[in-house]
């Protein structure tokens, strides 16, 4: 999110004047500048703007489709986040989802996709979430999942999380190994050509020239999840 300006302290103005035969006219400055400077704050910080066409073959799903997308980083977001938002598209691909707003909004989703009616059928999002807030996307969506990337900061997360967590019945937890991750960071490009292949619970992304073997564990699943 972007910074607000504070107003500062007043800078000295310093006038040197030269002595003059005649008076010089009275002249009235204007020191809005001087006490409210304009610095990095003053302006709203962007989104960068990437683009990929990611191809899925999801042989478990039997989903296959190619996808024109566009992905807005927030000033604050990492080539790694970026990437796994990237990645996470990948395994759960349709024609009907979309990137939400993420970290710039408290009430949507890295990722979402929704019936045709408005209803929310599957909620996702990145990193390490307040147990609020997940047991809240429960609560809309049909279907929650949580995407770890942190390594072993994720883990702790998960020890403190964890068994309040299995008491929800619509989530999923997943958690992506930090060498996958540093792999995915790496083929970060503002225009990017990838492939998905998944077949029998196995993931290979297919960047250029390069690959990489996802090395993805599920923390927890429904039941009835196919992950």
């Amino acid at each position: 999110m972007a910074s607000r300006d504070q107003a500062g302290d007043a800078y000295p103005v310093n006038h040197v004047i030269s002595p003059r035969p005649h008076p010089l006219p009275e002249v009235t400055h204007d020191y809005t500048m001087a006490r409210f400077p304009p610095g990095p704050c003053s302006m709203a910080l962007k989104s960068t703007v990437f683009r990929a066409e990611l191809q899925v073959s999801d042989m478990d799903r039997h989903y296959y489709g190619t996808h024109a997308l566009t992905l807005a980083r927030h000033p604050s977001e990492t080539d790694e986040r970026l990437m796994v938002r990237l990645l996470a598209f990948a395994l759960f691909a349709d024609e009907r989802l979309e990137f939400g707003r993420g970290l710039s909004s408290d009430d949507e989703p890295d990722l979402w996709r929704k019936s045709l009616t408005g209803e929310i059928e599957l909620w996702i999002d990145l990193g390490q979430p307040d147990e609020a807030d997940i047991r809240k996307a429960c609560g809309r969506a049909r279907q929650v999942v949580i995407v770890n990337y942190s390594g072993r900061s994720a883990d702790i997360w998960w020890d403190k999380n964890g068994a309040s967590l299995a008491r929800s019945g619509n989530l999923t937890v997943i958690d992506i190994a930090p060498e996958t991750v540093d792999a995915l960071a790496a083929l970060t490009d503002r225009g990017m050509r990838l492939q998905c292949m998944i077949q029998d619970g196995q993931v290979e992304l297919y960047g250029e020239g390069s690959s990489i073997t996802v090395d993805k564990r599920v923390r927890m699943a429904p039941a009835d999840a196919a992950y």
